[in-house]
Parts: C-alpha cells; sequence; structure tokens
C-alpha cells in the first residue's frame, strides 16, 4: 500500500489516485530521475561517438526507466536511493567524455577567443557534440569557409586540436536561447549538433541543417558524418564582415587547475586566497536569472569563481583579473556541462593538499537549473556527498514540498534568495535571505 490513507483494487490499483500525498511525492521523485535520465542519456551518446560505453551507466539507465515507467515501486527511500545511482552514472558518464575529449583533442589550455567577428563564407555550429565540430573542420580543410562557436560550442577552443585550426576562428553569440535572434543576423550557414536547439524562423530555416540526434522541422538534416551540404551551401552564402575587439576566456580543465594546487595552497596559507565559488548551470531567458551576474560581481577579489555550462554567459563578459598578490584567475572557465566533472576533481585535489574532506573546504555552489543535464550534475553532486548547493531561480515545478524538505535534509539543497545575502551567508558573514524567511 502507498500509505495508510490508500485502498488498493484488486489489481493493485490505488482507489484514491490523485488525492494521497504520498503518490505525489513518488511521482516528483520519479520526474526527477526521469530528468537526470535523460542528461545521462544525452552524455552516453556522445560519450560513444568516441567509442565509450560503460555498463554501469547501461545497467543504471535500464533499471531506473523499469522503476519509474511501470508500477512497480512505491517506496520513497528506495526512490531516494535510485536517485543516487542515477547520480553515480552521471559522475561516470561525464568523466568517460572528459577522458574521451581529452585523448581525442589535447588537454585543454586557457584560450582568449574573439567574440562577434566574423568574416568571410562562415559555418556557426551550435550545441554540445565536439566529435561533429571535429569532422566537420576535417572535412572544411582547405574549403574557403571560416567556422565559429555558440554557446556550448565555446569550450572547444581550449582543446589543442581546434585551437591550431585556423578555420575555427571564434565564437559568436552567448547562451542557447539567443537562437533565433542571433542566426536570423547571421549571414552563413548553421549547424545543430545537439541539444539546446529551437524551432528555426523562415528568415534563416533554409540556411540551418541538423545532424545526429539534433532534428527540426523545416530544415535539413545532414548525413552522418558528412557535411559537405553545410560547406557548399556556405560557400554560396554572402560573405560576413562582423567587426568586433570582444574577447572571452575559456580552455581550463581540472589538471592545469589542479597543477596549481601548490600555489592555491601558499595563497591559501597567506591569506591571499580566502574562497571558491562555483557558480554555472543552465541558463534561460527567465525571471531571476540576473541573480548569477550580481553574485558573481559581488564575489570579493580574494576570491575564486569557477564555471561551466551556459550559465557563464550571464558574466563572462567581466574581466576578473587575478588573486590579488598571486596570479591565479579568479575565473576558471571549465568548459560545457558535462565538464562539472572537473569541478568534483579540483575539489577532491585540494581536499588533499589540505588533508581535510571536500566538505571542509571553503567552496560554495550556486547553479541555475533549466533541463535535464542540470539535474543529472546535481544528482551526480548529491552522490558524492557534496552538500549545500544553492538552486535557481526556483526549484523545479515538479519537485513537491515533501520532497523539497527531503532534499534539504538530506543534502542541504536551497533555493537561491538575494545574491549579496546569500554571499554573506556562504562566506559565513550574514544570514541567507533562503534561511531568514525561515
Amino acid at each position: 500500500m502507498l500509505c495508510n490513507q490508500c485502498e488498493q483494487t484488486p489489481d493493485g490499483g490505488c482507489t484514491v489516485r490523485g488525492v494521497c500525498g504520498k503518490e505525489d511525492d513518488i511521482n516528483s521523485m520519479q520526474e526527477l530521475i526521469l530528468y537526470a535520465l535523460k542528461g545521462v542519456a544525452a552524455y552516453d551518446t556522445e560519450a560513444r561517438n568516441f567509442g565509450y560505453s560503460s555498463e554501469l551507466v547501461n545497467e543504471t539507465i535500464s533499471e531506473a526507466l523499469y522503476t519509474t515507467l511501470t508500477n512497480v515501486n512505491f517506496d520513497p527511500e528506495q526512490h531516494l536511493d535510485l536517485a543516487m545511482d542515477v547520480g553515480e552514472a552521471a559522475i561516470e558518464v561525464m568523466e568517460q567524455l572528459d577522458r574521451a575529449h581529452t585523448e581525442a583533442f589535447g588537454l585543454p589550455e586557457p584560450a582568449e577567443v574573439p567574440q562577434n567577428d566574423v568574416d568571410g563564407h562562415a559555418i556557426l555550429v551550435t550545441g554540445h557534440d565536439l566529435h561533429a565540430l571535429d569532422q566537420l573542420l576535417d572535412q572544411a580543410d582547405g574549403e574557403d569557409v571560416t567556422v565559429y562557436t555558440h554557446s556550448e560550442m565555446l569550450p572547444a577552443h581550449g582543446y589543442p586540436r581546434f585551437a591550431n585550426d585556423d578555420q575555427l576562428r571564434g565564437n559568436i553569440g552567448g547562451a542557447w536561447y539567443d537562437q533565433r535572434t542571433l542566426f536570423d543576423e547571421f549571414p552563413g550557414v548553421v549547424v545543430g549538433t545537439s541539444n539546446c536547439v529551437q524551432p528555426p524562423k523562415d528568415e534563416y530555416a533554409d540556411r540551418m541543417y541538423t545532424h545526429g540526434v539534433a532534428g527540426l522541422d523545416g530544415t535539413d538534416d545532414l548525413p552522418e558524418g558528412d557535411f559537405t551540404p553545410a560547406i557548399e551551401h556556405a560557400l554560396e552564402t554572402p560573405a560576413a564582415d562582423w567587426n568586433s575587439d570582444e574577447r572571452i576566456t575559456t580552455g581550463y580543465h581540472h589538471q592545469n587547475v589542479v597543477d596549481m594546487a601548490p600555489q592555491i595552497v601558499d595563497a591559501v596559507e597567506d591569506g591571499d586566497l580566502s574562497h571558491f565559488f562555483v557558480i554555472g548551470g543552465c541558463d534561460a531567458p527567465t525571471p531571476g536569472r540576473s541573480y548569477y551576474r550580481e553574485l558573481a560581481q559581488e564575489v570579493p577579489e580574494d576570491c575564486v569563481i569557477m564555471t561551466t555550462s551556459c550559465g557563464k554567459f550571464r558574466f563572462n563578459d567581466l574581466d576578473f583579473g587575478t588573486v590579488p598578490g598571486t596570479d591565479i584567475p579568479r575565473y576558471i572557465d571549465l568548459g560545457q556541462c558535462n565538464d562539472s566533472i572537473s569541478t568534483v576533481k579540483i575539489a577532491s585535489a585540494l581536499a588533499e593538499e589540505f588533508d581535510c574532506a571536500v566538505g571542509d573546504l571553503p567552496v560554495s555552489i550556486a547553479l541555475s537549473w533549466f533541463e535535464q543535464k542540470a539535474v543529472a550534475i546535481l544528482l551526480g553532486l548529491f552522490s558524492l556527498g557534496i552538500e549545500d548547493v544553492r538552486l535557481g531561480p526556483s526549484l523545479p515545478e515538479f519537485v513537491t514540498p515533501e520532497v523539497a524538505e527531503t532534499l534539504q535534509a538530506e543534502f542541504g539543497l536551497q533555493p537561491i534568495g538575494d545574491a549579496r545575502s546569500d554571499l554573506e551567508a556562504m562566506l559565513g558573514t550574514g544570514t541567507s535571505s533562503a534561511a531568514s524567511a525561515d
């Protein structure tokens, strides 16, 4: 029985379906798991492009789908355990994708990337699929075309394979949701390679192609691994002439940050560096997300900001400089959303250096959520024992109050409040607005 309020029909069904609060909470947990599974499956698909697969990931996806999509389990505790299993699978698949990217493209290095500076017969690539970008550049070699990244493709510029390709010129635009304006203005061809693509406007639909799992009504889908139609089309489009002096930084990886560990330890012990902030996640054109820029702007100069995902576009135009008295950068862009694993590896390495638990480090996390990959990352953090994450601009609507209380009790999850008040709470100098509201 679901709870002591429920009666069951002979076939095992609940006679008060939709009334019982326990059932609502089970549905809520299942939604949480399913959102995360979509993110895990997206990462797994990209990893398989490089020949990587994991039995743990495969088994977790099968078990979680069976548990959530059939009336087989109504135990809240087992659902919480299953959510942690999905979190472990998210960590596993992110580690696989990191190995795949670094083995194929080299270890990323910090790079200053031209922004919105476009010339020639151009192709703009959006999405997350670096394997597709690699294939496109190989096939465009020697052709009179220039190639640019958009949104989650920005981190490509840090990998040696892409940084050394003369046809990959820079980045255009920001987070995924600027597409319908940006792509309309862009005179060349657009290629969508994964999720975060929007239905095109008529004005540019005939210049947009999709590849792999991506697909849009009214656009042409490229043959698997064949970008010839997009390249030939680009050669027929007017040459672009957009001039800009903008630059944005990307290209950090946990390895080159871990290499700075002795310097970081010295800076902490000398009092030059006091705190680390992880500010990132998915962006969206919804109210409340200015919080992340406000928070980044309020972070004191003796602190470091690490980021991943397209949430970085809320504040990556700012010049954060270095921690005073050191050459440690205050802004560290670790890459795509799947590169969130780098923040974990950095924290683990620093905990080892300081001979403490990860939870004892001066690290605070504020994430914006919008879609499935953000949920997968959140469960991944929980599965590693990382607590006290702030999430916003609000908790997902499918999370019931009871499930929210469970996540807060188990993991310290809390909604964001006022940026300045939250910052004071993170630094231990005040009380967060969310806490004070209670």
